[in-house]
């Protein structure tokens, strides 16, 4: 964080200080046995809801904890390196709270972000299906109007949080004629009846941070409406742009812990009455390593700056530098998390050290928030524009 206290305020320092030595004395101790167990991450997050975490992507006016988006990068990672479930169940909380900041009415709003910000309301991000995940558009979930609601008939796919979650804001067609602009959401909320979650995913990594099928038959009121009819593919791709910058921290942080467990067992460990760190080959795997981590925090804060510019009303949309952040972090990240578990050796490999569990959790960040080879369309098409 050193290299970047310079961009926080003092509360800022303040707030990121607590959260370091939660994610020490919280997250790390519990972070393989979540992985075992595959257990959800209940009590981690309520950890992070007393601390204000849990809002820290909202502004003051809905409960949130009203930081910058350089202390929220910061912040993400830190819980990251500490365990790497608990962060994909927070962040998936961040798009569902950020689809109503985003897209919402005030009415709305009031009604689901202060209870979202102090963790008394855990969100999901309805948006995946099994046949639209990178395309939204082929979305075939539909939302009809029925007297003052809507009825709501469809499923989706890996939806993070989905079977425990207060609320889903959930994306469906409303205009199968008007493509992207035909995309609608709505707050369904747990309990409504034809909500019925089914099998969680039996991922690789994350095993703590549960993805879920949702079988979708219900109705909900008009006023559970995101925003206006039609706007709901323009939220989802704002909350995207958030949401890769997110998943750029989440490899930061991981990539983090795994650069530094590597950095000490070089050091420590002694091979032919010499430690690891004293060869060249293993110095070069580990300034590699320092110089990708770097570049990764690099992209990540200049999509936080901008995002931050966007905030504050002097920026514009920041789709190329999230996109830029999200691909070069996830994939920077496996790089390092692999090289650590090299420099491990066989050590490296087995259960009682935490690099096999970074490899497995890292994985999927190449993959959701929109696929690397998405972002690298999404990067292109701005080049070539």
């Amino acid at each position: 964080m050193n290299d970047y206290d310079h961009l926080l305020s003092d509360s800022e320092r303040d707030f990121l200080s607590v959260l370091q030595r939660f994610a020490a004395d919280e997250l790390v101790p519990r972070a393989a046995a979540t992985d075992e167990s595959g257990a959800f991450v209940h009590a981690q997050l309520a950890g992070l809801a007393a601390l204000g975490m849990m809002g820290a992507n909202l502004p003051e006016r809905w409960g949130g904890a009203d930081i910058s988006a350089h202390a929220l990068f910061e912040a993400v990672a830190a819980v990251a390196g500490g365990c790497g479930s608990t962060v994909s169940a927070l962040t998936a909380h961040y798009l569902a709270t950020d689809s109503i900041l985003i897209g919402a009415d005030d009415t709305l709003r009031a009604r689901i972000l202060p209870d979202a910000a102090e963790g008394r309301l855990l969100g999901a991000f309805g948006l995946t299906e099994p046949n639209a995940g990178s395309d939204p558009a082929d979305m075939r979930t539909r939302a009809t109007r029925e007297g003052d609601g809507w009825r709501i008939l469809g499923r989706k796919c890996f939806i993070s949080n989905g079977g425990v979650a207060d609320f889903i804001v959930v994306y469906a067609v409303t205009d199968p004629d008007a493509a992207h602009r035909g995309i609608s959401a709505f707050v369904v909320e747990k309990g409504t009846p034809g909500l019925t979650p089914g099998r969680v995913e039996q991922t690789m990594g994350l095993r703590g941070g549960h993805a879920w099928e949702l079988d979708l038959d219900l109705t909900v009121p008009d006023a559970n409406r995101v925003g206006a009819e039609g706007s709901g593919f323009r939220t989802a791709m704002q909350v995207l742009d958030n949401g890769r910058i997110e998943v750029a921290a989440m490899a930061t942080g991981i990539a983090r812990a795994a650069l530094s467990a590597a950095r000490d067992w070089a050091k420590t460990r002694i091979i032919g009455g010499e430690p690891l760190a004293a060869r060249q080959g293993i110095q070069w795997m580990l300034a590699d390593m320092a110089t990708d981590l770097s570049a990764a925090e690099l992209l990540g804060h200049e999509a936080a700056r901008q995002r931050q510019a966007l905030h504050d009303g002097s920026g514009k949309r920041f789709s190329t530098a999230a996109s830029k952040a999200k691909l070069f972090a996830s994939e920077a990240a496996g790089r390092v998390a692999d090289a650590a578990l090299q420099i491990h050796g066989g050590y490296g490999f087995t259960r009682d050290f935490p690099l096999e569990r970074h490899v497995r959790d890292l994985r999927i960040m190449r993959i959701y928030e929109g696929s690397s080879e998405i972002q690298r369309n999404i990067i292109a098409g701005r080049l070539l524009a």
